[in-house]
């Protein structure tokens, strides 16, 4: 599935990405108007993914969330079939949505990224940045293993 997330959503780019989702960010891309938002959903056959009634209301392929609580839009997410598996090989770029392709074990990376040869490094062909499992990937997987185990309602709105 190919998302497009409203700038009510940009708390979830990254667990959707990580999970292996086509997931485009509209602040990413200045889309602030509804219809340009829209078009481009249209455009490239997105879902989108919104706190907005009316603009979900407008747009065939939309799930609408209820709750600014990021663990309850996940459960919401969950419930309306979404796949919250971490990837074994991600895809996308979590800063840009580029593809990522696995960093040869002999490779040199830059200072902030591990070595690659005892961990596996994935870079972004469109930016450049470098990504591997560490603390982050752990906090996340715990995350989404919660949401899984006990999903939260939601159509709270704390």
């Amino acid at each position: 599935m190919r998302l497009l997330l409203d700038v009510m959503c940009g708390g979830l780019v990254s667990y959707l990405r990580m999970c292996n989702h086509d997931t485009a960010y509209a602040g990413d891309r200045g889309l602030e108007a509804d219809d340009d938002l829209i078009a481009v959903a249209r455009a490239e056959d997105r879902t989108v993914v919104t706190r907005d009634v009316p603009l979900a209301d407008r747009v065939e392929e939309s799930i609408l969330l209820a709750s600014r609580n990021v663990e309850n839009q996940l459960a919401a997410l969950d419930a309306a079939g979404i796949d919250l598996t971490l990837a074994d090989d991600p895809g996308f770029c979590g800063r840009c949505n580029g593809p990522l392709e696995r960093v040869d074990p002999t490779a040199s990376t830059p200072e902030y990224a591990p070595d690659p040869a005892p961990i596996e490094v994935w870079v972004c062909r469109d930016c450049g940045q470098h990504f591997w499992r560490g603390s982050h990937w752990e906090r996340v997987a715990e995350t989404l293993a919660a949401v899984r185990e006990s999903p939260a309602d939601a159509t709270e709105n704390p």
